[in-house]
C-alpha cells in the first residue's frame, strides 16, 4: 500500500508543479518605453508599451485609454480594431501601430499636438483573466512669442514699464532683473487663455526715472528649460525735463518784460504828455498793449506745446526696446 500512496503522490506533486510552470510561463507584465513625454504644440508623439518577457499579443485584447477607463481611443480585440472616443477630438489624428503586436509591442501615434492632449495615457494587455498596464505621462509645452516691451511715462519720477508675450503653455515663470541681475519686484501678472488652450502673459513694473543700465524682463518654460527675454535701456528722463523746464523758466522774464512794458509805458505816456496829441498817444499805447498781449498769450501757448511736443518725443525714444531674444536658452528664474 505505500509504495501505491508514495507514487500518487509523486504524480501528484508533479502536476502540481508542471501547472506552475505553465502559469508562471503565461503571466507577463506591460512596461512604456517613456513613461514621461514632453512633445511641443504642432508636434507628434508616439506612445509605446512592451510585454514582458517579450511574446505575441496578437490573440490579446489590447489598446489605449485616455485618463479614464470609459475614454477608449483604440481597442484591437482578437484581430478586430474599435475605435472609441475621448473628451477632445482625436479624429485624423491618432494611428494604432498594430504591426508589432507579434513581439508584444504597441505604439498610438498622435499628430499635431495641441495642449488639451495633456494628460495620462494607459495601454493595456489581456489575455483571458491576465490583465497588465502601463501609464505614460504626456507633457505638453509651447514657447511663446517674443516679447513685445511698452513704456508708459506718468511723471518726472515713475515710469511703467509693461512686457507681454503670447502662446506659452504651460504658464511660464514671468521675472525682470536690473543690470546686476537682481531681481526686480514686479508691479504685476496678468495671464489669459485663448480657444487653443494657449497663454498670454503680461507683466510690468514700476521704476525711478534715475534707474540706471538695462532693465530685462523673462518669460520661462518650467517644463522645456527654456526662455526668452527682452530688454530696454532707459534714457535720463529726469535730466530731459530740468533742460525743458530751464528753458521755460528762461522765456519766463521775457514773456512778463513784454506784458508789463506796454502797461507801464502807457501809463507813463498819460502822466508825461501834456500837449494836444496825449489822447492820440494814449489811444495808440492801448492798441499795442493789446497786440503785445496777444502775442504774449501766442508765445506761451507755442511754448507749452513744443514742450508737450518734447515729451510725445521722449516717450516715443522709449518705445525702443532692445531685445535680447534667447528661444533656446537655459535659465534658473
Amino acid at each position: 500500500m505505500e509504495p501505491s500512496f508514495s507514487s500518487v503522490s509523486v504524480y501528484f506533486v508533479a502536476t502540481l508543479l508542471l501547472q506552475l510552470v505553465v502559469r508562471i510561463s503565461e503571466q507577463f507584465t506591460v512596461n512604456s518605453s517613456r513613461s514621461h513625454q514632453v512633445v511641443t504644440v504642432g508636434g507628434h508623439a508616439d506612445l509605446t508599451c512592451q510585454l514582458s518577457p517579450p511574446q505575441s499579443a496578437e490573440h490579446m485584447n489590447v489598446g489605449w485609454y485616455r485618463d479614464h477607463y470609459s475614454q477608449p481611443i483604440y481597442v484591437h480585440k482578437e484581430g478586430g480594431k474599435l475605435s472609441g472616443k475621448s473628451p477632445q477630438n482625436y479624429t485624423n489624428r491618432t494611428v494604432f501601430l498594430n504591426n508589432n503586436l507579434r513581439e508584444g509591442k504597441m505604439t498610438l501615434r498622435i499628430r499635431n499636438i495641441n495642449v488639451f492632449d495633456e494628460g495620462q495615457y494607459r495601454c493595456f494587455f489581456k489575455d483571458g483573466d491576465i490583465y497588465e498596464e502601463a501609464i505614460v505621462d504626456l507633457k505638453v509645452a509651447a514657447l511663446g512669442l517674443d516679447i513685445q516691451i511698452n513704456v508708459q511715462v506718468f511723471n518726472t519720477k515713475e515710469i511703467m514699464v509693461e512686457c507681454n508675450s503670447q502662446g506659452w503653455f504651460p504658464q511660464a515663470q514671468m521675472k525682470w532683473r536690473d543690470s546686476r541681475g537682481n531681481v526686480i519686484p514686479p508691479l504685476s501678472k496678468i495671464f489669459s487663455q485663448d480657444e487653443a488652450g494657449l497663454l498670454h502673459l503680461k507683466t510690468s513694473v514700476l521704476l525711478k526715472n534715475n534707474t540706471h543700465g538695462p532693465v530685462t524682463c523673462g518669460f520661462y518654460n518650467p517644463v522645456t528649460g527654456q526662455e526668452k527675454r527682452a530688454g530696454i535701456v532707459l534714457p535720463g528722463l529726469q535730466k530731459k525735463w530740468l533742460r525743458y523746464h530751464e528753458i521755460v523758466f528762461d522765456c519766463l522774464p521775457f514773456l512778463i518784460y513784454v506784458s508789463i512794458f506796454p502797461v507801464y509805458w502807457n501809463l507813463f505816456n498819460r502822466v508825461s504828455v501834456l500837449d494836444d496829441l496825449s489822447p492820440l498817444y494814449g489811444t495808440w499805447m492801448c492798441d499795442i498793449s493789446v497786440i503785445l498781449s496777444v502775442l504774449m498769450a501766442f508765445f506761451i501757448i507755442l511754448i507749452f506745446v513744443l514742450l508737450y511736443t518734447l515729451k510725445e518725443n521722449v516717450n516715443s525714444d522709449l518705445d525702443l526696446p532692445c531685445p535680447m531674444d534667447v528661444s533656446d536658452y537655459h535659465y534658473g528664474l
